[in-house]
């Protein structure tokens, strides 16, 4: 069976008996049906929990699959059978890639959140409310720059875009305003997808609904013709679009196959966001259960690079454990193998890629938390690969694990299980990547030469001109998010493995103050991407009884 028919023969339990679980009642739940829930807060009743959380991050991702998700949920599940408290904190699916490359993010075969189809399409709503937020913000700039434009904002310096949560690559450069002088004033635009706007990291980075408000009034929407920033709350409409986002801040529970509570909240990418869930749901869980686990976007060197050094000093909490997870078949492509050859055995080339791996486990290492390495088994993978990488990993003083969530369930990732539970016994030293006070040269050029294994950074005249400008504004003691492709360490995806020598090139910045963080557009990563030749939502179909099929 496929992974939506396992999901569509699995019997839920109501939702408010699996809230239970983590002593929540009826009282604290906004119900969205009988299988889904946004969680009222802040909650009524404070649990005594071990408060332990765990980092879910991964190689590279290839077209082979990693399966990330999948091991984050197979290991909850796991850990829920071994007698632990716990609840998986995962971020919401985007349209764009549900319907262009993978068809969904709800993990696969035996080890996913449901309901998947919900989850995977409208949910609760969230993506929608951002959406609208979002574009509401965008039109009240351009009206006030039709009504007067009181506050002198330079239209040729809105950096505010329109968002869509659907890849649509003929809105990234459009002209807006034309058709005469009662239909607006012309300007160039463009939109970005949903998940990349900084309304959803402001949403994702948020403690409350104050801090919410406070993130969203310090946004710059651009820039007035004296080239100084203009702010939402200049605008006077920070309450306005905060109250759009009221109840899509409040984290949305639902449940594993196996009924492990699961809070969905929040979804950036890691690839030109910062690529994590809420900090809401991720304390929310840690509040509520002993062992929280929860994932960041894409490979360790985007989305958990950028959980450890900008999420975890407004979490309040660093991880107790980091898991890697990796496969045999992205090893092998890593290691030269076509796509069209990874079933059959290759354990040079296993070796060969091991590389990317490596250069992974040693960079979570450098963080001073214990790590554990997940090996998500394929069908096709052979004894000797899966040993292989196991053995590699031990000479390099990090221990494996075979993960069998996707065929068995829980009952595939016990022994992951309990290694992780020791992990988080052990003793940690957390020590961040770089400091606040370096400049954002520095900062970068640390990711670079001591991360990615670049060998220098360049800079264009506009990134040169912004670096002098952020810094007479104070914006550079902000950290770094990198927008760089996710399939390689350097900003070229062709690049596998664990290339060393390379330069990474920084065409330009984009503040973010109400994330509190300034975006690195690196290459040619686009903030709206395409859809593929045959889009997923090709293969997708519903029967007259509104049955899905073709979503994964």
């Amino acid at each position: 069976m496929n992974d939506i028919e396992i999901a569509q023969q699995t019997e839920m339990e109501p939702i408010v008996d699996v809230a239970h679980k983590v002593g929540l009642t009826e009282d604290d739940l906004e119900l969205y049906g009988k299988y889904k829930a946004k969680v009222s807060l802040p909650l009524k009743k404070k649990t005594q929990t071990k408060g332990k959380m765990i980092l879910v991050t991964a190689v590279n991702p290839t077209p082979a699959g990693e399966g990330k998700s999948t091991v984050t949920i197979g290991l909850a599940d796991a850990m829920s059978a071994i007698g632990k408290k716990t609840m998986v904190a995962l971020r919401e699916p985007s349209l764009g890639p549900v319907m262009g490359v993978k068809g969904g993010a709800t993990g696969g075969g035996y080890s996913q959140v449901v309901p998947m189809e919900d989850i995977n399409l409208h949910f609760t709503g969230d993506m929608h409310a951002l959406t609208a937020a979002n574009n509401t913000l965008a039109a009240l700039i351009d009206n006030h720059i039709y009504q007067g434009n009181e506050l002198g904002i330079d239209q040729r310096r809105v950096i505010w875009k329109r968002v869509l949560d659907i890849n649509d690559r003929a809105l990234r450069h459009t002209v807006i305003g034309l058709g005469g002088p009662t239909q607006g004033v012309p300007r160039e635009d463009g939109f970005d997808i949903t998940v990349a706007s900084e309304l959803m990291a402001v949403l994702c980075l948020a403690t409350d609904l104050n801090d919410l408000k406070k993130r969203i009034g310090q946004i710059v929407i651009g820039y007035n013709f004296d080239r100084e920033p203009v702010t939402v709350d200049q605008l006077g409409v920070t309450d306005a679009i905060t109250l759009l986002l009221k109840d899509a801040i409040k984290p949305n529970l639902v449940q594993t196959l196996e009924h492990t509570p699961a809070l969905v909240h929040g979804g950036p990418f890691a690839n030109i966001a910062h690529g994590c869930n809420s900090i809401i749901a991720t304390r929310t869980s840690m509040e509520l259960a002993d062992y929280t686990l929860t994932e960041a976007g894409f490979g360790a060197d985007l989305g958990a690079e950028k959980f450890l050094d900008i999420v975890c000093p407004r979490l309040g909490k660093t991880p107790d454990a980091i898991v890697i997870v990796a496969t045999v078949r992205a090893l092998k492509m890593n290691g030269g193998v076509a796509k069209d050859n990874l079933n059959e055995e290759n354990v040079e080339a296993v070796q060969k890629g091991y590389v990317n791996l490596q250069r992974h486990i040693r960079n979570m290492k450098r963080y001073g938390v214990p790590v554990v390495v997940a090996v998500n088994k394929f069908a096709t993978d052979t004894d000797a690969e899966l040993n292989q990488v196991i053995d590699l990993c031990k000479a390099d003083d990090a221990d494996a694990y075979i993960s069998d969530g996707w065929a068995k369930g829980s009952k595939g990732v016990i022994d992951l299980a309990h290694a992780v539970v020791d992990a988080c016994d052990q003793e940690s030293d957390f020590k961040s990547l770089y400091q606040p006070e370096d400049s954002i040269e520095q900062k970068i050029e640390t990711l670079v030469t001591k991360f990615y294994g670049g060998a220098k950074v360049e800079y264009s005249p506009k990134a040169k001109r912004q670096i002098k400008q952020f810094a007479k504004l104070g914006w550079d003691k902000m950290p770094v998010c990198m927008a760089k492709t996710q399939y390689s360490f350097s900003d070229n995806a062709k690049l596998l493995g664990a290339p060393t020598g390379f330069t990474v090139h920084i065409r330009e910045f984009v503040p973010k103050l109400g994330a509190q963080f300034i975006v690195a557009l690196t290459g040619n990563v686009l903030t709206m991407p395409g859809l593929p030749k045959v889009p997923a939502a090709n293969g997708m179909h519903v029967d007259e009884n509104g049955k899905i099929s073709g979503l994964y």
